[in-house]
């Protein structure tokens, strides 16, 4: 057999094949075979589609065998639906339908682009921020955010420390803020002009005190402590006749004015400027002699002075601890250190407490320099053979549940989160505290901590444990800067120099961050009525009459119980069940 070359078609017209060539049956001539026609650049499609689907079931049932080679279809024609050489999966699952409520349902209804509902979201997103800020700006200013443990619910009924009398002109009106941006610094370092009185030495015995070895707070009604202010002192009336400074005050008067920005209740210091001096003192019964009570907290206190727990209450309770923790933290047995001068304020015979009165005189320019009265309560030998001054002072808890720490519990083993929450509710009594002992120049501050034995008992107290810091590290510890300090007092005697001679009150505002300068008549605060505290005899019980005072209570308790069992019958009886739990 010969080689079969194939059909091939003559053309009669020309070169080339004929313009329609006929098909041999071999090759499907004459057979119905869709045919897509194309040009050179045209790109090649598919021959034939094994995954078309038909439409439905009854569709699949009519669809013949062939199918699969049926490109008549508009849409399957190479030349409506040119393809890409590169071939995409495109995911048909329906997208995930939206909860039709909240805010995203209310905006996702309208068919919009990808980008378009970008920038939309974008746009809320800056509008909120905005909103945000906005409210943020009108609370803080609403709430005067004078330092960072302001109490945002003090309330504007909190009257001032002292009345406002309507003959008194207001002078100066100085916001807080003002405060915070002052700054400067002394030149020289302090000069000691004279040393008063006599202190004991510290016992070492107490820093290992704790929680499980605590020691009862003892008390001490045989020793008197002074509060004298600036113009009654001798010392400082005989060194403002010797010229020795042109402003004088206290210790304690210059550490409620250096720490103005962190106080809350309301205080006074009066101002007298006698030709070119200006004394700085606190009234009688002032509330400078007090010691606060969580002032910085954001619970207030109740205001009711009945009420053992009440701000006033648990001042005079703080001062009474911080006296007689002083006394009993140090060695009693009759060795003293002596000063150059005793004590300008005991009498003949009366004992006086462990107190050393450092006066000592700051150069604040050219022309004004300051003598202040500091107080050490200690005194501590010096391994290298010296000696180091210490100030004694005493946080007290009154109830665990209110301040939401139980010392008990956690001075063992969180003391850091003990000092936390004290720094967060006394902030300003802390730091005055470290002020008076940065002052005072003394080398250590002894912190203890008292609490109550029992919270309803305000009369007897325990010593869990004592703390020691140096001043300045414990400044840096709670932010308080000594430039800033030095500032306001440098601020204030600017001020008040620039006044007549007379006589003057500084207000601190009980509820807005602002002090007021008043100009008072000469008279005034000369014949004020003071409520005085209780003396210590009647704030002091012993244990047996608070044990008695408890069982007469329990008993009133379950005769009410047993009343009102006798009434309600068996509801009574559960009743008094769990008035006696």
């Amino acid at each position: 057999m010969g080689f079969d070359v194939g059909f091939v078609p003559f053309n009669s017209d020309g070169w080339g094949p004929p313009d329609a060539a006929a098909v041999p049956p071999s090759l499907g001539g004459g057979a119905s075979i869709p045919f897509a026609p194309f040009s050179r650049s045209d790109k090649l499609g598919r021959i034939a589609d094994w995954t078309r689907n038909p439409a439905g079931p009854a569709a699949l049932a009519a669809a013949s065998r062939d199918s699969v080679f049926d490109f008549t279809s508009v849409d399957d024609s190479l030349v409506a639906g040119a393809e890409d050489s590169s071939y995409r999966l495109v995911d048909t699952k329906p997208p995930p339908r939206q909860p039709r409520f909240g805010p995203k349902w209310r905006f996702n209804q309208r068919p919009q682009l990808p980008q378009r509902q970008d920038e939309e979201v974008e746009a809320r997103r800056r509008e909120a921020e905005k909103e945000r800020a906005r409210r943020d700006r009108l609370f803080q200013n609403n709430r005067s955010h004078h330092h960072p443990f302001f109490r945002g619910n003090q309330t504007s009924s909190a009257k001032p420390s002292v009345d406002i009398q309507p003959d008194w002109t207001m002078r100066e009106q100085i916001p807080f803020a003002n405060f915070t941006k002052l700054s400067f610094s002394v030149a020289d370092q302090p000069e000691d002009l004279l040393f008063c009185g006599a202190v004991e030495y510290y016992s070492r015995a107490y820093d290992r005190v704790n929680p499980k070895a605590a020691r009862r707070l003892e008390r001490f009604k045989s020793r008197n402590f002074f509060k004298v202010t600036t113009t009654d002192d001798p010392v400082i009336r005989r060194l403002a006749e010797e010229d020795k400074a042109t402003v004088f005050a206290t210790d304690v008067i210059l550490a409620a004015l250096m720490c103005t920005p962190r106080s809350i209740h309301s205080w006074d210091i009066v101002v007298q400027r006698v030709g070119n001096k200006l004394f700085f003192d606190k009234r009688d019964g002032s509330q400078l002699d007090l010691l606060t009570v969580n002032e910085t907290a954001q619970e207030q206190l109740p205001e009711n002075k009945e009420d053992i727990n009440s701000s006033h209450s648990l001042a005079v309770e703080a001062t009474y601890i911080n006296q007689n923790f002083s006394q009993q933290v140090l060695h009693r047995d009759g060795e003293k250190v002596t000063f150059d001068e005793p004590n300008p304020f005991a009498s003949e015979g009366e004992e006086a407490a462990s107190v050393g009165y450092r006066y000592r005189r700051w150069k604040l320019d050219d022309e004004i320099s300051l003598v202040a009265r500091c107080e050490v309560h200690a005194v501590n030998a010096d391994p290298a053979g010296g000696r180091q001054f210490l100030t004694l002072n005493a946080l007290n808890e009154f109830d665990p549940k209110i301040t939401g720490v139980d010392w008990r519990q956690k001075l063992e083993t969180q003391r850091g989160a003990v000092l936390a929450t004290e720094l967060k509710n006394n902030a300003n009594k802390l730091a005055r505290w470290t002020a008076q002992a940065l002052l005072a120049g003394a080398d250590m501050m002894k912190l203890g901590y008292v609490s109550r034995v029992h919270p309803r008992d305000h009369f007897n107290h325990s010593i869990l444990t004592v703390m020691g810091y140096k001043p300045r590290d414990f400044a840096t510890q709670i932010n308080l800067n000594t430039s800033n300090m030095w500032g306001i007092v440098k601020s204030i005697v600017d001020i008040c120099m620039k006044f007549e001679e007379g006589k003057y009150v500084l207000v601190k505002d009980p509820a807005k961050p602002q002090v007021r300068i008043y100009e008072v008549p000469s008279d005034a605060f000369e014949n004020d009525y003071v409520e005085e505290p209780l003396p210590e005899e009647e704030q002091v019980r012993p244990l047996a009459d608070v044990d008695a005072t408890a069982e007469e209570m329990d008993a009133a308790a379950e005769a009410e119980a047993n009343n009102a069992s006798a009434a309600n019958g068996g509801q009574g009886e559960k009743s008094a069940e769990a008035t006696a739990v």
